[in-house]
């Protein structure tokens, strides 16, 4: 009678394919815990090779290890603190906004334009209007040489007070030249906001202001302050107004909540 041939004696080999299997998956977790990490060191060559020409700038919304892209958010913004201090701190940001405003009045007299420069504090944002006549010529969005120097006085005052401002829209308006017809819209507008534009970036270029905190804005003729008649009735109407909105700690803006999480690249193409 024939033997009959046993099943093999390879019963047991399924376990070096199994072991074979846990160790390729306790590499491929080892492989994913090493890419968690990355080396700031690398991170910037990764960046840097895609754009030679770009610095990084290390940002924390928190403050914990970088700086703030924006200068005027964390130790010195007041618009983040400790709950417990936003009564004070609140103080202190209208106070500020009252010595601003008596900075600013003193400016304008002792420039002597008292008459051309009006301020005015309400409702926690200070109202400037100045005549058309101090910054510029007649149908023109080009600064006068005198208005420059004008500016520049601002812009310290700004600089002074700006860890309790918010953000400062400037506003541009035109008179209607005919005493029954409305100006051409196209020309009116553009007038306006050239106007407005030329400002802001003045401001934006000869202080510490944060970009993102200035706004321009061109309504041409239609937010008169007079009638429009004759001369006396238009040269009011010919001016550019700043509002320094300052801050509120009850009511924090989402622009004070999206500049402190900001992260740039600078050098790069805009």
């Amino acid at each position: 009678m024939a033997k009959k041939k046993s099943g093999g004696g390879g019963g047991a080999n399924w376990m070096d394919t199994y072991g074979d299997m846990v160790t390729l998956l306790l590499c491929f977790f080892v492989l994913l815990y090493s890419m968690s990490t990355i080396s700031e060191d690398k991170w910037k060559a990764l960046v840097q090779s895609f754009n030679p020409m770009a610095t990084l700038t290390t940002t924390d919304p928190n403050g914990k290890g970088g700086s703030y892209s924006d200068p005027d958010v964390g130790d010195q913004f007041p618009g983040l603190v400790d709950p417990s201090d936003l009564e004070a701190q609140q103080a202190d940001i209208e106070e500020l906004l009252t010595e601003m405003a008596a900075a600013l009045e003193q400016m304008a007299a002792d420039e002597g334009l008292a008459s051309a420069i009006s301020v005015e504090l309400t409702g926690g944002k200070i109202y400037v209007k100045f005549s058309d006549t101090v910054f510029f010529g007649g149908n023109s969005a080009d600064l006068k040489p005198e208005a420059k120097e004008v500016l520049l006085k601002v812009c310290a005052v700004l600089d002074a007070g700006k860890s309790a401002i918010e953000e400062i829209r400037i506003q541009g308006h035109t008179a209607q030249a005919s005493n029954t017809t409305p100006n051409e819209a196209h020309g009116d507008r553009e007038l306006a906001s050239d106007r407005a534009m030329e400002v802001v970036v003045f401001i934006q270029e000869n202080s510490t202001i944060h970009p993102a905190r200035l706004i321009s804005e061109g309504y041409g003729q239609w937010r008169p302050i007079d009638d429009n008649q004759g001369e006396e009735g238009k040269a009011p109407n010919r001016r550019v107004e700043m509002i320094i909105s300052g801050v509120d700690l009850e009511n924090n803006s989402e622009l004070s909540e999206a500049l402190s999480k900001f992260i740039s690249l600078d050098g790069g193409e805009p």
